[in-house]
């Protein structure tokens, strides 16, 4: 005989209210379990019974260690996701009111700093460099679309000589003396190109 389907709602009798959650929290843990191990993952998961009694599984070593990183993850979304002009509080090294770097820490004041205050120095630091990365291109792209500009310039001007030394070798059919004329406008072409 297969399973039948359980309606969900809340369970009445305390007893059977009691005995479905233990079985579904050490069903969940199992489950939580399995996923840790099969996605190299780093888990903690925490119940608290209808009494408020806190139950808690973790993957790791520890959960105080992922929770904190958990915390951290958390801070370093409130410092990117808020306005451009924090203060200097909100970072942990010295910056200007535009958030621009004072100084870099460096060495041991690195290796004194937070683990939250890692993760907004790391946060700043691919925000400044994002925007490096913008100020880049365009300044790239303008410069393509001024060379692009030269080049075209260039061209008709190489067109327009072109034409004038077609006339010139016209002319030169009429007479001799333009011979030096067509001379100098040929010796001008190659210097120019």
């Amino acid at each position: 005989m297969g399973r039948r389907k359980v309606e969900l709602k809340r369970i009445e009798d305390k007893s059977s209210r009691q005995v479905t959650f233990s079985k579904r929290r050490s069903g969940l843990f199992k489950k939580a379990h399995q996923l840790a191990v099969l996605c190299d993952l780093e888990l903690v998961l925490i119940v608290f019974s209808g009494n408020g009694r806190p139950y808690e599984f973790s993957s790791g070593n520890s959960s105080r260690k992922i929770l904190e990183r958990y915390r951290a993850h958390l801070e370093s979304e409130k410092i990117v996701g808020a306005d451009d002009h924090t203060t200097e509080e909100h970072h942990p090294y010295p910056c200007d009111r535009d958030g621009q770097f004072l100084r870099v820490p460096e060495g041991e004041e690195i290796e004194d700093m937070s683990l939250t205050d890692l993760v907004q120095l790391e946060q700043l630091l691919y925000a400044k460099l994002g925007h490096i990365r913008n100020t880049k291109t365009r300044r790239m792209i303008e410069t393509m679309s001024v060379l692009q500009e030269k080049e075209k310039k260039l061209t008709e001007e190489k067109l327009l000589k072109g034409k004038e030394l077609e006339d010139l070798m016209k002319e030169k059919q009429g007479g001799s003396s333009l011979n030096s004329n067509l001379g100098q406008t040929r010796h001008a072409l190659l210097e120019l190109f």
